[in-house]
């Protein structure tokens, strides 16, 4: 019998220098304040200039790369005060999130997620590759909350802070006991939002973004003491 395969088109070249600056940027590989030069980006990445450039102006738009008052484009600083900022956006969509996924009348998903959230802290003592995992399940607690949501305005800043916090994550992997009050304080929220209280739904979340805010600080403090 003869069986058609489907081949998937190919990535275009900037979609990949995007992808691929995008992840080294979140990753860390492209530190806060790394040069980006036209020139030897594009022969690292072996694309020609002009993909590059639309790869850029996509991470200039991200607010992950901005441009230099000399020439070339540098990956942005995560000051104090941008983290403050960015944390004051994610309180007003995350509390509001919490509080819509709360009203919604289906709320299975976040019955099933509760259980994995249980078991949560042996995840945060298997090593590197349970704290990777612990994360995956934090990503399936956002898909869950944008699912209830249903408000794609909402949705799409949710995303764009995310993108953001993903750098703020690389402050909080190694603090194991921050990481096990984060998985009892998303409990909570579960908790809250499965009882269908959106009221508690609210204040479990901006609970859990102050002491996140606070543990994230309380480091950059302490490496900017010891430097």
């Amino acid at each position: 019998m003869y069986t058609e395969t489907v081949k998937s088109a190919p990535e275009r070249a900037s979609d990949r220098a995007y992808r691929v600056l995008r992840d080294e940027i979140l990753d860390g590989v492209l530190p806060a304040g790394t040069v980006l030069l036209e020139v030897e980006q594009a022969a690292r990445l072996g694309v020609s200039r002009t993909p590059l450039r639309s790869a850029v102006a996509r991470l200039v738009a991200d607010g992950l790369v901005a441009g230099r008052s000399g020439r070339g484009f540098s990956v942005t600083e995560m000051s104090v005060e941008s983290i403050n900022d960015l944390y004051e956006l994610r309180e007003a969509l995350e509390e509001r999130a919490a509080t819509l996924a709360a009203r919604r009348d289906d709320r299975t998903a976040f019955g099933m997620l509760r259980d994995r959230f249980v078991a949560a802290p042996a995840l945060l003592e298997a090593g590197e590759d349970g704290i990777h995992e612990y994360y995956a399940l934090i990503d399936e607690f956002d898909a869950a909350i944008d699912a209830a949501v249903d408000n794609s305005f909402l949705v799409g800043a949710l995303v764009t802070v995310r993108t953001h916090l993903a750098r703020i994550r690389r402050v909080a992997r190694g603090n194991p006991v921050r990481l096990r009050a984060a998985a009892a304080e998303h409990l909570l929220i579960l908790d809250a939002i499965i009882d269908g209280d959106a009221a508690l739904a609210a204040h479990a979340t901006h609970v859990h973004l102050h002491l996140s805010l606070a543990s994230v600080l309380a480091v950059l403090q302490a490496t900017e003491t010891t430097s």
